[in-house]
């Protein structure tokens, strides 16, 4: 994927209140924003209630910091009848130069639902 043919699930600006003891953002905020870019990726191909099921193959590559605005992007890799899974590609502008690193990738799955909670056709 191609920077000037994508276009971010969700764009974050990293804030202090995020960071571990390290001085860099914590982990498991990454991985909330993760599983909230999948959920409206979803949306697009027509999913509008969701409850996660799976989150595979979560590496960080690079740290994030404060100042970097971080995006997350979103591909189908599989529409089942019921579930649907997206892969989620996480990059960070850094603030001091601008330059744009891959931090991580993860593949999430989720199922679509009726009012009830119950499994529901795509």
């Amino acid at each position: 994927m191609e920077e000037q043919h994508r276009d971010p699930a969700i764009r974050v600006l990293m804030m202090p209140r995020d960071t571990n003891v390290h001085d860099t953002i914590f982990g498991g905020v990454i991985l909330s924003h993760i599983d909230q870019a999948g959920a409206i990726g979803v949306r697009r191909h027509g999913c509008r209630r969701v409850v996660t099921v799976a989150m595979d193959k979560v590496e960080f590559h690079q740290p994030v910091r404060v100042g970097d605005v971080v995006s997350y992007f979103t591909e189908l890799v599989r529409r089942g009848r019921t579930s649907i899974t997206v892969k989620v590609c996480v990059e960070a502008e850094r603030l001091d130069s601008g330059e744009r690193v891959s931090v991580t990738n993860a593949t999430v799955t989720y199922v679509n639902i009726d009012a009830g909670g119950r499994p529901q056709p795509i």
